[in-house]
């Protein structure tokens, strides 16, 4: 979600959707997720009017946030680099 939220800002329901279409999360997974990531104040929310009915609270990336991203990418980074040389795969 944090790559998901480094590209735009974006309300919960966006964010349900593309991990469910993308990867099969479930709705009753992300939101606990989202709320765990506020407190550990990776990312902060702020409402906006919304035309369709109440207003959306939409969630966008802290500099903390941004920094656990980064330190997330070096990690698959190394994992994808250990498996490549498990596998004897040449990437």
């Amino acid at each position: 979600m944090l790559t998901l939220l480094a590209e735009k800002d974006s309300y919960g329901y966006q964010l349900t959707s593309r991990l469910s279409d993308t990867i099969g999360i479930a709705e009753g997974t992300v939101y606990p997720l989202l709320r765990k990531m506020q407190d550990e104040e990776l990312v902060s929310t702020y409402l906006t009017d919304s035309a369709s009915g109440p207003p959306r609270r939409y969630f966008k990336l802290t500099k903390a946030g941004q920094r656990a991203l980064a330190a997330k990418r070096a990690e698959w980074k190394a994992f994808k680099t250990a498996l490549a040389d498990i596998l004897g795969d040449d990437e």
